[in-house]
């Protein structure tokens, strides 16, 4: 990679917007060249304020570069969806529509499933396939980055490690997480209130652990009595799911300092959008962990932002790649938390566009709620090809396309089109040759990756893991505490019997004799007492 083509550092990249941004279209009529429903289409975009560009209208086969299709920068915050088949382009689209909002001040977050969305921080590389897209489209290309900041999940693989504490994760993700059941996530409810009822902090997977293990003690059966108490079955499920979860090397990810969502809203010092990137292709294997880990990302900024209502531009636009992932399998108290959440954040300036296959990976209740679509190319190879293409296109507007014809015929770069006008209303349904990106289409050095991370000013804050007191260390404590009172309990007894002349026994004797450990011997009879005791004891290896 050439020196020009090194990212640039996080917040510092290329030249101020307003010696490089195109200007904003005039608001106009249809192109002269246009007739019929293509003009009516072409007159759809012609918004008259700040406004995306996506590219030019496809109409009978011919790409007509003065028909421009555009995004209204106020309405990103009503949602959208990306989707398309595989190797359709929704990677170049999520990077050309990240750029423009980063050249008009608007923070982006980018979920990087693939490793390949580093690049929009470094200057794109000039070619033929770039020029003549350009001319098609009616596009001015010049090669330029944009700030970015790189994250990475828990400290694993390249960016500044994200994590977040048990407690802030919540029982409803968290179960998600770990696949449980209806009844064992209220179960897990129940372990969490009571935890912070009583002062227990549940920062990393071990709190967790020792909390549901005492509650299913003979000591701690009685806390919990009054709310619902915890059948062993249920707490045996839980802990062997925290266990497996562990083993997958997820502990890393809970901890602290906990990720302050805030920093995703902020923009460069020359006043664009920082674009932030998380990169997850070191865990791309654990889909279930990276997919909620977004969401908890979401619900964050959800209860942290105040109302705003409808802003010029949207405060941050959050790109959720790999949707369907989220809501495979996911329970009804989970699909409705989601719903909620995205219905009610648009209000608070954020903007968060899914990112998937086909839109039937979307639960119906959130698909209506995305005003915004870029539609590219699906394939119908099979009868059940057939089946998502049919239900693709029965979720857009009327339009005078033959749109399984056009979704099954679009070229790699294209997509249909239909957006919010800045009334609020659709536009009508629009075939779309996409702009090139601006930013290197392919990821950046791993080098220049990492000294970008390190470079940050975010990386001191949260590259270590802290491992202060919290409800594991507190219960050890007590543990401990129990202990010692039953062993002087113990010799105290042997002290008074001494003056009849019976050997006083062994310190093991003393132990084994005492009460506290026949519980315990009740519950190292089982599975679950196995787990009990390593729990509460500390003698599982500690993960750091």
């Amino acid at each position: 990679m050439s020196a020009s083509e090194q990212p640039p550092t996080p917040g510092t990249a290329g030249t101020p917007p307003a010696s490089r941004a195109e200007p904003p279209a005039s608001p106009a009529g249809p192109p002269a060249s246009l007739a019929g429903p293509a003009a009516e289409i072409a007159a759809g975009y012609a918004f008259e304020g700040p406004a995306l560009e996506l590219g030019a209208l496809l109409w009978d086969g011919v790409c007509h570069p003065d028909a421009r299709i555009r995004i209204p920068l106020p309405v990103l915050n009503r949602h959208g969806l990306v989707a398309g088949a595989t190797g359709t382009g929704k990677t170049k689209t999520l990077q050309l529509i990240a750029e423009q909002l980063s050249a008009n001040g608007v923070p982006v977050f980018l979920a990087d499933v693939k490793g390949d969305v580093s690049g929009v921080s470094a200057p794109g590389q000039d070619g033929e396939r770039v020029r003549r897209r350009a001319a098609e489209v009616g596009q001015e290309w010049q090669a330029r980055g944009f700030p970015c900041e790189f994250y990475g999940l828990g400290g694993t693989g390249p960016g500044i490690p994200v994590r977040a504490t048990v407690t802030g994760f919540g029982p409803v993700l968290l179960s998600k997480v770990l696949q449980l059941n209806q009844t064992q996530e209220q179960s897990l409810g129940l372990i969490f209130h009571y935890a912070d009822s009583k002062g227990l902090e549940l920062i990393d997977l071990k709190d967790l652990r020792a909390v549901v293990a005492f509650l299913v003690s003979d000591t701690g059966k009685a806390e919990l009595k009054g709310i619902g108490g915890l059948s062993t079955v249920t707490a045996g499920v839980i802990l062997r799911s925290i266990t497996a979860f562990e083993q997958q090397g997820a502990a890393g990810f809970f901890g602290e300092p906990e990720f302050d969502t805030s920093e995703l809203l902020r923009t460069a010092a020359d006043g664009r959008g920082i674009v932030s990137v998380l990169e997850l292709p070191a865990v791309r294997d654990k889909p279930q962990l990276f997919s909620t880990f977004l969401m908890w990302m979401l619900a964050d900024l959800f209860n942290e932002l105040p109302e705003v209502g409808d802003l010029d531009k949207p405060k941050l636009v959050f790109f959720f790649d790999e949707a369907h992932l989220l809501f495979s399998g996911a329970s009804k108290a989970f699909l409705e938390s989601i719903t909620q959440t995205v219905r009610l954040i648009r209000s608070k300036g954020v903007g968060v566009f899914f990112v998937t296959q086909t839109p039937k990976d979307v639960p119906s209740d959130v698909l209506g709620q995305l005003g915004n679509r870029v539609q590219h190319a699906l394939r119908a190879f099979t009868p059940d090809d057939a089946k998502a293409l049919k239900a693709t296109v029965r979720t857009f507007p009327n339009s005078p396309y033959d749109l399984e014809e056009v979704l099954t015929g679009l070229g790699t770069g294209e997509a249909v089109v239909t957006v919010l006008s800045e009334k609020g209303a659709p536009t009508p349904v629009a075939a779309t040759r996409l702009r090139a990106p601006e930013s290197l289409m392919g990821p950046v050095d791993a080098a220049a990756l990492d000294a970008a991370v390190k470079a940050s000013p975010l990386y001191g804050r949260y590259a270590e893991a802290v491992d202060r007191e919290s409800a594991y260390e507190k219960l050890t404590a007590e543990q401990r505490a129990a202990e010692a009172a039953a062993l002087e309990a113990a010799r105290d007894e042997e002290a008074a019997r001494a003056p009849r002349g019976k050997e006083e026994p062994s310190l093991a004797e003393q132990v084994v004799g005492s009460g506290i450990f026949k519980s315990l011997a009740r519950s190292v009879g089982t599975q679950l007492g196995r787990e009990i005791s390593r729990s509460l004891f500390g003698t599982a290896r500690r993960r750091r």
